[in-house]
C-alpha cells in the first residue's frame, strides 16, 4: 500500500483502486495534448487514468472529486518561464494554461466524466483531509487524490467513505 493509500486507510477512507508511476514498464512521460515541456501534467493524467481503470466498469465515476497533491508544482515549466522572461524571449501561450495547477484536473474531469469538485492542496495529510470534508459535506460520493512528487513519481488513490458496520454506507 503506498503511503497515500496508507494516510487515507488511517483516515478512516475507504481505498476503492490504487495506482503509481513510474511502472515497470514506464521509461517517459506520456504525451498530453495542450501540455508541453515537463511530465507534471502528463504524469498526472497517467497516474489518474490507471487508478479509474482499476474500477469495474458498472462503477459509476459522477460526482467523483480531484484533490490534486503537489508542494511544488510544475517547477521544470516555472523554470523555462523564468529563463524566457529574464532572457527577454517569448514565452509560449500554453505556458500560461498550464502553469495554473488544477488545468490538467479540468483535462481529466472532462475525460473520465467526473463531475464534482476540484482542488490543490500542498501535502497528502491537507489531500486526505480535503477528500473527508468533501465526503462530509457530499460534495461528492468518491475522491481522487492525486499526488505527484518533485522527482515526478506519483500516486493515486480513489477513497468513499468507509462502510459502517451492518452494511451501511
Amino acid at each position: 500500500m503506498s503511503g497515500l493509500a496508507t494516510l487515507a486507510s488511517a483516515a478512516g477512507l475507504q481505498v476503492q483502486a490504487a495506482a503509481r508511476w513510474p511502472g515497470p514498464e514506464d521509461t517517459d512521460p506520456p504525451r498530453l495534448a495542450g501540455f508541453i515541456h515537463s511530465g507534471f501534467n502528463p504524469i498526472i493524467a497517467a497516474v489518474a487514468g490507471r487508478c479509474l481503470a482499476d474500477l469495474p466498469e458498472s462503477a459509476p465515476t459522477a460526482e467523483t472529486a480531484l484533490v490534486l497533491v503537489s508542494d511544488l508544482g510544475d517547477v521544470e515549466s516555472a523554470a523555462h518561464v523564468a529563463a524566457a522572461v529574464d532572457a527577454g524571449a517569448r514565452v509560449g501561450p500554453l505556458f500560461f494554461f498550464q502553469s495554473v495547477p488544477n488545468a490538467v484536473l479540468g483535462h481529466i474531469a472532462a475525460k473520465h466524466g467526473l463531475t464534482g469538485p476540484v482542488s490543490c492542496v500542498c501535502d497528502a495529510g491537507s489531500g486526505v483531509d480535503t477528500a473527508r470534508g468533501l465526503l462530509a459535506d457530499g460534495d461528492a460520493h468518491r475522491v481522487l487524490i492525486i499526488e505527484i512528487d518533485p522527482d515526478d513519481t506519483a500516486a493515486a488513490v480513489l477513497v468513499g467513505h468507509e462502510p459502517r458496520h451492518g452494511g451501511a454506507a
